[in-house]
Formats: structure tokens, C-alpha cells, sequence
């Protein structure tokens, strides 16, 4: 056991064992309050770049202070885990979703991890406090990890390492332990660079980047939004219907990114044999076949024959 051992040799007991779970990297950053996101964040809200998303609105808070949902938080534990598809004709077809939601819900399948992580390493250094959070919680993700030095927000808006950059899955532990912090936020690498910005087809993300206003954004309107989509938009959809990709697509880093080993992210064979006519006749039976269980099922079936229909030619 490793309980009275120093943070530093916990530190690197952790980071090793959190590459035996799958995770592609690991940050850890002192939990304190984002005093200069507050403002930021303050500022998008105040825009309506929400959009429906009242969620947001709430618990402002405690998005911001991880000693309001934690009061023992002294540590934010940032994780990233690939999701980048090793064969990709569903991005090619005349009908997308978002390569995130190929396979199983990414909720389920990295807070398992997460979980059986924490409790092998209560194994070894005796317990503590801590709560597992994928996209579930009031808090910053992508903040936390570009604090901790897992990459830097680019002008699309998402967290883009160098090495990996951006089809990844962001996950934190909150804890009581005292560790080794990293917080050596990444250089942004974006430079001039404005593929994204200019490939957007809803001209969501701001002339300079770094600014993403959410009502325009394709992921919104096929997930998020529950009134009907916009006809304005009805021409720029680009045959996304859970979900865009697009940004990622076209970002110059993602060519560094490799195939995902997660086995439950692959999508399943009937998916994978979904043609556009079967796309347009979907019926609520085969919904609940191909998408049990994955993120597109988030939308529900009335939620994607509503993007399906909106996009669909006319006859």
C-alpha cells in the first residue's frame, strides 16, 4: 500500500495506472474557482449562445467552483479517451452522426473505467473521497483540461492536443487527495489558421474563433434543440443528422489521430449497412435496434426523423 507515500510517487502510481485503463492522457490541476472563465462564461450566456440550453444557466456556480458540488475537492483529475473510428464509411454517406456516437453510450463505457480505477487505487494508497464525472456534471471540462496541460482550446472551440488532436472523450475525477499538479497549460498551436472557421456551414464559431455560438452549431440543432430547426438552415446541414463533425474534419491536427482500440465504440454491422433510403424509412422498431444503448438515442427516434426529414430532399 502506498498510503504514506509522497504525492509524487501517488502521482505516478496514478498516471501509470491510468494508462492501463485505455486512457490516452492524464492532467491533474489543483481544484480552485475559474475566476477568468466566470467572466467568459458570464459573457456567452449574457449572448444567448446557449441557445434552448437553460441547463446552462444553472448552478452557474458551481460550473465554476468545485468546492460548491465537492466541498473536500482539492483535486481535478482530467483524463482524455480516443474515440476515433478505425474504418469511417459512415462519414461518407448521404446521412451522418457524429463519430462519438458510432458505438456504445461513451458515458457508460469510460465512467466504468473511471470507477474501477478509483477503486484499485483506494487498493493501493487506502481511501479517500472522489466522484467519477464523463459529461455528467456542472463543471468546465474542457477548462480543466487545458489547466492541467492536455492540450488548448482551439478556435472551434474543442480541446485539441497535439499529439492526438481532438476525437477524444474528457473525463475528471474530483477527490480529497493531494497530488503532484501539472497545470502547464499547452501553447496554442492554432496559429493563423482558420480552416474551421471557414469550412463551418452555419458560420457558428466566431471570425477570430476561440467563440462557438451554440444556437448555429449543427451538434445543437440535430441534438439540443427541441422546438423545430430553423429553415434557414435547411441547405447547410451537410447531411448530419446527430451531431458535426465538421470542424474536427478539416482540422489539421486530426491527422495525427489514430484508431480508437475501445471495442465498444465500434459501431454495430447494421449501422454500418444503413443506405439512404433505409435512413428516410426508419422506423421506430429499427431505432431501438441499431441505437440501444449509443448516444443517438439521446435524440430519440421522433428527435432523428426530425433531422432525417428536415434534410431529406424533395420529391
Amino acid at each position: 500500500m502506498l498510503k504514506k507515500s509522497s504525492a509524487s510517487t501517488q502521482t505516478h502510481f496514478l498516471k501509470s495506472l491510468a494508462k492501463t485503463y485505455g486512457f490516452d492522457g492524464i492532467g491533474i490541476s489543483k481544484a480552485v474557482k475559474l475566476e477568468k472563465q466566470a467572466k467568459e462564461l458570464e459573457t456567452w450566456l449574457n449572448k444567448g449562445y446557449h441557445g434552448e440550453m437553460s441547463y446552462l444557466e444553472d448552478h452557474f456556480d458551481l460550473r465554476l467552483d468545485p468546492s460548491k458540488f465537492f466541498p473536500a475537492a482539492k483535486t481535478i483529475i482530467s483524463f482524455v479517451y480516443n474515440y476515433f473510428p478505425e474504418e469511417d464509411n459512415l462519414s461518407k454517406g448521404d446521412y451522418k452522426i457524429a463519430r462519438y456516437a458510432y458505438g456504445r453510450d461513451y458515458h457508460k463505457v469510460v465512467v466504468k473505467k473511471l470507477r474501477k480505477l478509483i477503486t484499485e487505487l483506494k487498493e493501493r494508497i487506502g481511501d479517500f473521497h472522489a466522484r467519477a464525472f464523463v459529461d455528467s456534471a456542472p463543471i468546465m471540462e474542457r477548462e480543466w483540461a487545458e489547466k492541467s496541460g492536455l492540450g488548448w482550446k482551439g478556435k472551434n472551440t474543442l480541446l485539441i492536443n497535439k499529439n492526438l488532436g481532438s476525437y477524444y472523450i474528457i473525463a475528471e475525477i474530483v477527490c480529497d487527495l493531494e497530488l503532484e499538479y501539472d497545470e502547464i497549460p499547452a501553447v496554442d498551436h492554432c496559429g493563423t489558421c482558420t480552416k474551421c472557421i471557414d469550412a463551418c456551414p452555419t458560420d457558428a464559431i466566431a471570425e477570430n474563433g476561440y467563440i462557438l455560438d451554440a444556437s448555429k452549431c449543427i451538434s445543437y440543432l440535430t441534438i439540443e434543440r427541441k422546438n423545430e430547426i430553423p429553415e434557414a438552415f435547411k441547405e447547410q446541414m451537410e447531411g448530419w443528422i446527430f451531431g458535426c463533425d465538421i470542424c474536427q474534419e478539416v482540422c489539421p491536427w486530426n491527422r495525427f489521430s489514430k484508431p480508437s482500440k475501445e471495442a465498444d465504440f465500434r459501431p454495430n454491422e447494421d449501422l454500418t449497412k444503413m443506405k439512404k433510403r433505409d435512413w428516410e424509412e426508419i422506423t421506430q422498431e429499427v431505432f431501438d435496434h441499431i441505437f440501444f444503448a449509443t448516444p443517438v438515442k439521446r435524440a430519440q427516434y421522433q428527435g432523428l426523423k426530425r433531422n432525417i426529414d428536415f434534410i431529406k430532399p424533395m420529391k
